[in-house]
């Protein structure tokens, strides 16, 4: 698979204008080199809104699944530094997905990335992956796109942690398709036309997908932060 290890956490949520450079500035310095040296971790990448707004998309690349359930995770999740604890309540509209790899084709990080929030049709869940493998293997060669990632949302069993008790607590998405690319334009029209709403119905998807396009700020991998 072309994400480092089979699973992954992805992430969505706002942040305020006025609360910008220092988030940046925090996740950058602090919180990045945390989580990246936390074992199972493989790779970090940061996105912010692709039209200039609030919105932010994070996802971590994990060894598996059972990192998200792991001592060394929970310990930080339970005990946030005081500059997380600060800003952790800015993280408005948190959708936070732990996810097991279903699909993974070409390059997971790249200049832009456009994600979609979707869930499979009652039924179609075995159909929707396997258009969407084969889509994934067709599009990673398009001019502009380098790779298509398809996750699966499996909330492991553990109890609410106190980062999620700080910030109200998260949405999750169900599936999670991650297209990069170095072309805005050619994943616009990649979401115009073989990933729009019809099309993915017609392979399997249920009504209600939720897509934005981010332009990546900031990826590492655990050697790069120690």
């Amino acid at each position: 698979m072309s994400v480092l290890g089979r699973a992954a956490l992805a992430m969505w949520w706002r942040m305020a204008p006025e609360m910008r450079a220092e988030f940046e500035h925090w996740h950058a310095h602090e919180h990045f080199p945390e989580r990246l040296g936390i074992p199972g971790f493989l790779r970090a990448a940061r996105w912010t809104a692709a039209d200039g707004g609030e919105g932010i998309f994070v996802m971590y690349e994990l060894r598996d699944h059972d990192v998200l359930s792991s001592a060394p995770y929970l310990e930080r999740l339970n005990a946030p530094t005081p500059w997380s604890t600060r800003l952790m309540p800015h993280h408005r509209d948190m959708v936070r997905s732990q996810c097991h790899v279903l699909e993974s084709r070409g390059g997971a990080v790249a200049r832009h990335a456009l994600t979609i929030r979707l869930s499979p049709a009652a039924g179609q869940a075995d159909r929707l992956r396997s258009a969407l493998a084969l889509l994934a293997g067709e599009a990673m060669l398009a001019p502009g796109i380098v790779g298509m990632h398809l996750l699966r949302h499996e909330a492991p069993a553990i109890a609410a942690t106190q980062e999620q008790k700080i910030r109200g607590g998260d949405a999750v998405a169900d599936w999670v398709l991650v297209t990069c690319g170095y072309d805005a334009q050619a994943l616009e029209a990649l979401s115009a036309s073989s990933l729009s709403e019809q099309a993915l119905a017609e392979t399997g998807a249920a009504a209600g997908t939720v897509r934005a396009l981010y332009t990546l700020a900031q990826a590492a991998t655990p050697p790069e932060m120690a």
